[in-house]
C-alpha cells in the first residue's frame, strides 16, 4: 500500500522550445480530485497521440525517485511534473512493477499496460539535450495504466496492489528488450505473450520478430 504524491492533468498548449513552436499537454497543473475513465482523468488531454492517450494509457505514472537521480546527474535541479506525469508515488520504480498488475487508485482500478516510449519533448522541457538519451539507456520512462474500473480519485488517494498476474516481465526488463536486446527473439515472443501488454506493444515488439524473418 502507497500514496499518490500528487494528481495532475492538463490541455495541450503551445510551448516554445529553441525557438520552434510546438503543441505539448507536458505542461499538467495539479488539481485536488478528478474522475479517472477508461480513456484519462477528466480534464486531461494529450498533443502527441503516437507517444500518449487512448485506452491503454489512460494514466501515466513517473516515479518520484528519478527526479532526484536527474538533477545530481545533470547538476540541476528537475522540477516534479517536468516528464508530463499524472501522478507518482514512491516505491513504484520500472524495476518493482509488473505488466499486468492491478492497482486500487482512489475508487478507480487501474492496471499496468506499458512503458512510456520517451519523446524529445522530455529534453526540451526539462532544458536537458542528453535527457532523453539517459532515459532510454536506463529504462527510466514511467509508465502507463489502462482503467478497469472508473473512479473519483484524490490528490493523496492511495494506491494499492490488488493483483499481480505474472512476475516474469516488470516494466524496466520490457523497456530492456525493446530498447536493447532487439535481436532477443525469445525474449521477444515470450514478452508478445504477457498478460495485460498493451496493443500497440505487441505490435511494435512483432515488428522486431518480422525484421529478423
Amino acid at each position: 500500500m502507497g500514496q499518490i504524491l500528487y494528481l495532475n492533468v492538463g490541455k495541450p498548449e503551445l510551448k516554445n522550445w529553441e525557438g520552434k513552436a510546438e503543441q505539448s499537454a507536458i505542461g499538467k497543473k495539479g488539481v485536488k480530485q478528478a474522475l479517472l475513465t477508461q480513456n484519462s482523468f477528466e480534464g486531461d488531454e494529450v498533443a502527441a497521440t503516437e507517444y500518449h492517450g487512448g485506452p491503454d494509457r489512460a494514466v501515466c505514472f513517473y516515479p518520484f525517485e528519478h527526479y532526484q537521480q536527474w538533477s545530481a546527474e545533470f547538476d540541476k535541479k528537475i522540477e516534479t511534473l517536468t516528464f508530463g506525469e499524472n501522478i507518482s508515488a514512491l516505491g513504484m520504480k520500472e524495476a518493482d512493477v509488473y505488466i499486468g498488475d492491478i492497482y486500487r487508485l482512489g475508487e478507480a482500478t487501474i492496471q499496468v499496460s506499458q512503458g512510456r516510449i520517451p519523446c524529445s519533448k522530455i529534453s526540451k522541457n526539462n532544458g536537458i539535450d542528453l535527457l532523453l538519451k539517459r532515459v532510454v539507456q536506463t529504462g527510466y520512462t514511467g509508465y502507463f495504466f489502462r482503467v478497469l474500473e472508473d473512479g473519483i480519485v484524490n490528490g493523496d488517494a492511495e494506491i494499492v496492489l490488488l493483483e499481480r498476474k505474472q512476475d516474469d516481465f516488470s516494466i524496466l526488463m520490457a523497456n530492456e528488450i525493446l530498447f536493447h536486446r532487439r535481436n532477443d527473439r525469445k525474449a521477444i515472443e515470450s514478452l508478445i505473450g504477457t498478460e495485460g501488454l498493451a496493443v500497440a506493444w505487441k505490435e511494435e515488439v512483432t515488428k522486431l520478430l518480422m525484421k529478423k524473418n
